[in-house]
């Protein structure tokens, strides 16, 4: 089951809220909306499907894009929707895929809402980004990765004592979204 959702907050923000009954939810931030980033991303969906139905999954589409302060705007906009959720739920993740793993980061970083955790996959991300997030965090790369070095994120993530995971795929993940999603959703499931 599906729902629509309208995030408040002063942006044009809207997703899809799989799962509605569950006690717990997760928030998903989409790959870059100028490259066809969507709540569609079939790794959001993924993610959201190995929830199911147990836990909720808010797949959400960025508000309106700025040049000038596109990021920002984005992580502002999956505060919103972790503050919309966390009305709702009694306990929250956060999971990001590709710019939405650097939105997700920056987020996590920055809100009032208690996490329970945040996963990211293929962040793009700079590695201090991960120095402000304060819930158990899993990072997951692909070794053969082009689009970003995922180095950095990672190694700064082992040296804080998170989770590292590295799968043997490029930046999309084809033909692994499924696992994928079952690793993204075991680590959020253990917390939620």
């Amino acid at each position: 089951m599906s729902d629509p959702v309208v995030v408040p907050g002063g942006r044009d923000v809207r997703g899809r809220l799989d799962s509605s009954e569950a006690d717990s939810a997760v928030v998903a931030c989409p790959p870059h909306p100028r490259h066809g980033g969507s709540r569609s991303d079939p790794r959001l969906r993924a993610v959201s499907d190995a929830l199911a139905p147990d836990i909720a999954c808010l797949r959400f589409d960025y508000g309106p894009w700025d040049d000038q302060r596109g990021p920002a705007l984005c992580a502002g906009d999956a505060e919103h929707a972790l503050a919309w959720a966390g009305d709702r739920y009694d306990r929250l993740g956060l999971f990001g895929y590709s710019f939405g793993g650097g939105v997700a980061l920056r987020a996590a970083a920055r809100t009032d809402a208690t996490l329970a955790a945040c996963s990211v996959l293929a962040p793009a991300a700079e590695a201090d980004a991960l120095d402000g997030v304060d819930c158990p965090l899993q990072v997951v790369v692909g070794e053969r990765d082009t689009a970003v070095d995922p180095a950095p994120v990672a190694d700064r993530a082992k040296e804080l004592g998170h989770t590292v995971e590295r799968r043997p795929s490029g930046h999309a993940f084809h033909g692994d979204h499924d696992r994928v999603g079952r690793l993204v959703g075991a680590f959020l499931r253990a917390r939620l």
